[in-house]
């Protein structure tokens, strides 16, 4: 039995609006979960997360393994008790990173050799050391070991990669002991559809809780990610959950609620608040720019959020020239709140029938409101 139940409560068109429950409290779908790499959402507290309406976060497997080390997070009561964080958590399995160090890493069918960035130490990271990796930090949902191929990669050697994929998802099913982690099964095929189609219904058959769509946002086009999402959704089943690895923008979320996506993570909010880029209701904005030295409005006329109700885009500027550790505090703070009210908008949209009308109103295009305000 999974450590996890899924209660579909609408749909409309492909999009789902749901429930999960989980040994560590219910999440409410579709759902965006901060990215907390290495067991912390930089800048944020758990208490501050809450406020801000996260109810799941995900966190890495390959960073927490590197650093403090798997063995540990577990000596120190695993990660929920590590971290102060009540609420559910999901662990990728390290395998987008390890494949990421593409000069010091080797792949071969035991697993993936490779050289950590922090030292230069060598280690070999397998489906069966992700798993134990990943059962010693305790997180409610854990993933199985993948390849993820490069974008534009020959179709021969996407199918290769699908197939050792497929090999090291049954030696993860194998390895995993803990009935109180669902493990996530991970669908890759490139752009082809129809190796996404063949990858779903093949990882569908292994008896995964729940189902990862992976190697997407990893440099093909906007509409190759959103058609690769649409052709694989169906052949996934119905009633487990389905998550969208590290995609992305307002838009990209909307657009893969619409195609049956019940969860998303990404760096992008948080990321981006580091870097003084800033998502409003308008489109983005960078706050690092001159325009803002004397513009004492709120950041987003439309958001209630506690930067945006006591601080001006003039004070958030100063305090991002300044390289103070309050504007990273602040801008993230408006960021993840933006993400959390979307997705609060999404479920209402849901229920209600109304996500095209929502999709319209963020069709931004990835602009921002300094261009719409130039050419206005």
């Amino acid at each position: 039995m999974s450590a996890i139940k899924y209660r579909l409560i609408k749909k409309s068109g492909m999009a789902r609006r749901a429930e999960l429950e989980t040994p560590h409290g219910k999440v409410q779908t579709p759902a965006f979960m901060p990215v907390g790499t290495q067991g912390t959402v930089k800048a944020m507290t758990p208490e501050e997360l809450r406020e801000l309406g996260a109810e799941m976060i995900l966190s890495n497997t390959y960073h927490l393994y590197l650093r403090p080390g798997h063995e540990r997070v577990k000596r120190l009561g695993g990660l929920h008790r590590m971290m102060h964080w009540d609420g559910p958590i999901l662990t990728d399995s390290g395998g987008f990173q390890v494949f990421s160090l593409a000069d010091i890493r080797k792949i071969r069918e035991e697993g993936v050799e490779f050289q950590s960035h922090i030292d230069g130490s060598r280690h070999l990271l397998s489906p069966e050391k992700s798993i134990e990796i990943q059962e010693a930090l305790g997180a409610d949902f854990i993933t199985a070991f993948d390849e993820c191929p490069a974008a534009g990669q020959p179709r021969d050697y996407v199918i290769k990669s699908m197939e050792l994929t497929n090999r090291w998802a049954e030696r993860c099913l194998k390895a995993k002991t803990r009935n109180d982690q669902a493990l996530m099964g991970v669908v890759q095929g490139g752009v082809h559809e129809d190796l996404r189609v063949r990858h779903a219904q093949q990882i569908s058959s292994m008896g995964f809780d729940g189902f990862s769509i992976g190697g997407l946002a990893v440099g093909e086009e906007k509409n190759l990610t959103y058609r690769t999402i649409e052709i694989t959704t169906p052949h996934l089943p119905e009633n487990y959950v389905r998550h969208l690895l590290g995609v992305g923008t307002p838009q990209d979320i909307i657009e893969g609620a619409m195609r049956g996506v019940d969860i998303f993570d990404c760096v992008m909010p948080t990321r981006n608040a580091r870097n003084g880029t800033m998502f409003t209701h308008a489109g983005k904005i960078t706050i690092k720019n001159a325009r803002y030295q004397d513009d004492d409005g709120p950041l987003d006329p439309r958001c209630d959020c506690y930067t945006c109700r006591h601080y001006s885009r003039a004070y958030l500027r100063h305090l991002y020239i300044a390289n103070e550790i309050l504007a990273m505090r602040l801008n993230t703070i408006h960021n993840l709140h933006f993400y959390q009210e979307l997705m609060a908008r999404i479920r209402l949209a849901v229920e209600n029938d109304s996500l095209e009308s929502l999709r319209r109103e963020f069709d931004w295009n990835e602009s921002s409101v300094e261009n719409e305000e130039q050419n206005s």
